[in-house]
């Protein structure tokens, strides 16, 4: 019992410490378990409050990198403290920024070592930051040694080789073709086979000191026909003409490895290299395994294979520095004085009376006189009670009125009220959209930049009424169904298709379609307003371009004011409102295209032997 007792007044003793130690009014991270690495004791926490100071000290004099290894040191010795941890992750992420931004101003400026070593600090910092493994694959991909898979024939079968004897013969022969032909075969130690269509004519053949090839070429010229070997001591021979030609010409056979290409598209374009220059008719190609089987006469096939050999091994990769600038620009102005341009003519006795709801203007007059308020003699007499009618809640004495005559015959006229209005209203918003895009030659790529807008298609309720349905509608328990819908892209659709010349040159095909939602709709529907251009362009390697811009500007003008004085030249800026409203909204597209990888040009000069 003793021993538990001092047991439980240590373990409180120490947590009493541990928490003294602890600053005040930060949160403690729990330990994933009770290991004494996570439960640090009272001098491994005052070594770290000295080193976190320390650490604090370095980095507010501008060095962030002498001051990571002391946060890193603080959270190792406190790994519960959540201000040690903290500040430790935003120093690190800080360097990391400062390493990347460091390192694509190396790559742009091209001194690709330093670049390689900022992006492999930055990854060294934070091993799972994404972005800096990506653009270390970039940089090392631009400058990766090229690769040993290069085209080459897989696979080969060329034609049978005949073997006739090495020696050289004189030939006196007088005769028909066929025996002119099995002699010269059998002075060789060849076998001649004829095919039905040659024909027996008489001959005459002198040849002396020839060897196989020399005269048998004599004897096609003079018997008007070729031969074809089929094993080493035999041959067939047949007439001249382009149907034998086609039946009997032996074809060689090979197969080409092409490890570089990533789509079926290239395989099927240097299939139709082959065909449409050679003329070869058996091209098979094997997507899965990225090869070409070509079959063709051994001379035609040794003409493709010295072309196929020299095609670059991969297409060239182009980086798109896409801009888009878009600028809009509203005013509204409202200037100039509203002048009184109607009037009302009235008798004012009358006017008066009917004010009054029907009592007599003349009774008023009177009780005026007696009571000693106005003066008979007073020529403002009537004034004075004009003044007082105009009181009256929606009196026609209310507004500003001229009067003439006297008596009955005391005429009045109310003009207009007038004033001036002097408004302006300008407003200005400007947006930049910078994208970087690669791209294969050849490939299409696509930038959208934008909203993706619901244009309701269809709505469900219920045209048929019961006592059930009625019931879940008094009580709010109705459930409408979910409308039909699909989405619209609101903005900016940018395609562009890079071809890449030989001297580095660049062409675009390019397709750009804006579209907008205007202020009307149809039927409920929203309109869309849309724009498109399509064309195509050359630059140079980093040679920015506009390539696309388009101006829209809608000016609305009215003015308002006494016919006459709003044709008068100055005078209508003054004396009549004028009213102005501007629009302008501009779209620039700039695009700078980078190569940033090209195979060397090779010689693909070709000669085919005939």
């Amino acid at each position: 019992m003793k021993w538990a007792s001092a047991s439980l007044w240590a373990l409180l003793m120490a947590g009493a410490g541990l928490a003294a130690d602890q600053p005040a009014g930060l949160p403690i991270l729990p330990c994933a378990d009770s290991t004494t690495a996570c439960l640090p004791g009272p001098r491994d926490l005052k070594q770290a409050k000295h080193v976190f100071a320390r650490a604090l000290k370095i980095q507010k004099s501008g060095r962030p990198e002498e001051a990571f290894p002391e946060f890193e040191n603080a959270a190792r010795l406190a790994p519960q403290n959540v201000e040690y941890l903290t500040a430790r992750e935003m120093v690190r992420q800080q360097l990391v920024t400062d390493h990347l931004r460091r390192g694509n101003d190396a790559s742009l400026a091209g001194r690709q070592v330093e670049a390689l070593a900022e992006f492999r600090a930055a990854l060294q910092l934070d091993p799972v930051n994404s972005f800096a493994a990506q653009r270390l694959n970039d940089a090392l991909a631009e400058w990766a040694p090229e690769s040993n898979a290069h085209i080459s024939v897989a696979a080969e079968a060329g034609e049978v080789e005949l073997q006739p004897n090495p020696v050289h013969a004189d030939f006196h022969y007088r005769g028909d073709t066929r025996g002119l032909i099995t002699q010269v075969a059998l002075a060789f130690g060849i076998t001649a086979s004829f095919d039905e269509s040659v024909t027996s004519r008489r001959v005459q053949f002198d040849i002396q000191q020839v060897d196989f090839f020399t005269a048998m070429r004599a004897v096609g010229a003079v018997a008007k026909v070729f031969w074809v070997p089929l094993a080493e001591k035999q041959i067939l021979v047949a007439f001249d003409n382009p149907e034998n030609h086609r039946s009997f010409d032996r074809l060689a056979l090979r197969t080409f490895s092409f490890p570089s290409v990533s789509t079926p598209q290239e395989l099927n374009d240097v299939v139709n290299l082959l065909r449409n220059l050679f003329e070869i008719k058996f091209v098979t190609p094997n997507v899965r395994a990225n090869t070409i089987t070509v079959r063709a006469p051994e001379k035609v096939l040794t003409a493709a294979t010295e072309l196929v050999t020299k095609l670059p091994d991969l297409r060239p990769q182009v980086m798109l520095d896409v801009e888009v600038y878009a600028i809009s620009h509203t005013l509204t102005r409202n200037m100039g004085l509203q002048i009184p341009n109607n009037f009302q003519l009235f008798n004012i006795p009358l006017g008066a009376l009917a004010a009054l709801g029907g009592q007599n203007i003349q009774d008023l007059i009177n009780q005026l006189i007696s009571s000693g308020g106005i003066n008979q003699a007073n020529s403002q007499a009537v004034s004075a009670l004009l003044a007082q009618l105009q009181g009256q809640q929606n009196s026609i004495f209310s507004q500003p009125l001229a009067t003439f005559g006297n008596g009955l015959t005391l005429m009045g006229l109310s003009l207009g009220t007038a004033g001036a209005q002097l408004s302006l209203n300008e407003s200005s918003v400007k947006n930049v959209q910078h994208a970087m895009l690669r791209v294969a030659q050849g490939n299409e790529t696509t930038l959208k930049i934008g909203s993706r807008v619901p244009i309701l298609n269809a709505s469900f309720a219920p045209i048929f009424n019961s006592s059930a349905l009625s019931k879940v509608i008094q009580n709010n328990s109705f459930q409408a169904a979910f409308p039909s819908f699909n989405y619209e892209d609101v903005g900016l659709t940018l395609k562009a298709k890079p071809t890449v010349n030989r001297n580095n040159d660049v062409g675009l095909q390019l397709e750009m379609q804006f579209r907008t939602i205007l202020g009307q709709s149809f039927n409920g529907v929203p309109v869309i307003a849309n724009r498109e251009y399509k064309g195509s362009v050359t630059l140079r390697d980093y040679q920015p371009a506009v390539v696309a811009g388009t101006i829209s500007r809608t000016e609305q003008r009215s003015m308002n004011g006494i016919p006459g004085l709003g044709a008068v030249p100055g005078l209508n800026q003054v004396m009549v409102q004028n009213s102005k409203e501007l629009d302008e909204d501009e779209l620039l597209v700039v695009i700078t295209p980078r190569v940033v990888s090209n195979s060397e040009a090779k010689n693909t000069e070709v000669w085919m032997a005939r």
